[in-house]
């Protein structure tokens, strides 16, 4: 678990393949506020990964599945965002960020607004529901809210700090990034679903046979 705020920047030093997985070597800018351990887990670019070995106290390696490729950034990102779990003693700055991406978003445009930046990214039709304004995402790894969100887009305010901080002020129009809706949302999104399975149930089965009611699955 993680709160989004993000440590600092790092780079993909070097990708290994083996079959239809990678092994990353990451290398980060800064110096860590203790020493990495094999096995705690680490956000890159908002992908919760596991340190497999360790490389020097700002070097790190860690395997990527073939599914994280396919939903994620990390098969073609160099330059990345780092965050250490959430310690339980630690202040929750953010918000909870699982390091589960949920999907592939594009950054559409960017203004500049006084001394922040405005970036409009787009929204898959199958996420819409669970972004709203003044909502929390993870871009990249960094915790944000939500300005505007539309059936297809959603607009973030990146403040100086962040933007010194973290790789999202370098990003172009087209480029892609990870996104990760807010975990409250989607397990309030699983609750209803839940609650609304009985009532669906007893109208889709009512007056069905046993045969009937066991050929629908019940």
């Amino acid at each position: 678990m993680f709160t989004g705020l993000v440590a600092g920047q790092g780079r993909v030093a070097a990708r290994r393949r083996f079959g239809d997985e990678i092994e990353l070597t990451v290398e980060s800018q800064f110096d860590w506020d203790s020493p990495l351990e094999i096995g705690e887990s680490i956000a890159v670019s908002g992908v919760c990964l596991t340190a497999t070995s360790i490389a020097g106290p700002r070097t790190f390696s860690a395997y990527v599945s073939p599914e994280t490729l396919r939903l994620t950034t990390l098969g073609s990102q160099d330059a990345v965002n780092l965050e250490r779990a959430l310690r339980l003693t630690d202040r929750l700055g953010g918000h909870l960020v699982s390091g589960h991406v949920d999907a592939l978003t594009t950054l559409k445009s960017r203004t500049q607004a006084g001394r922040s930046l405005v970036l409009r990214f787009s929204l898959p039709e199958t996420l819409s529901h669970l972004v709203a304004p003044k909502g929390s995402v993870a871009i990249d790894g960094v915790s944000l809210t939500v300005n505007e969100a539309g059936r297809d887009f959603f607009t973030l305010n990146i403040i100086p700090q962040t933007a010194s901080v973290t790789t999202l002020s370098a990003k172009q129009p087209g480029q892609a990034f990870n996104l990760e809706v807010d975990l409250l949302a989607r397990y309030l999104q699983r609750l209803l679903e839940q609650k609304a399975l009985p009532q669906a149930a007893s109208t889709r089965t009512s007056g069905l046979s046993i045969e009937e009611l066991v050929a629908e699955g019940f």
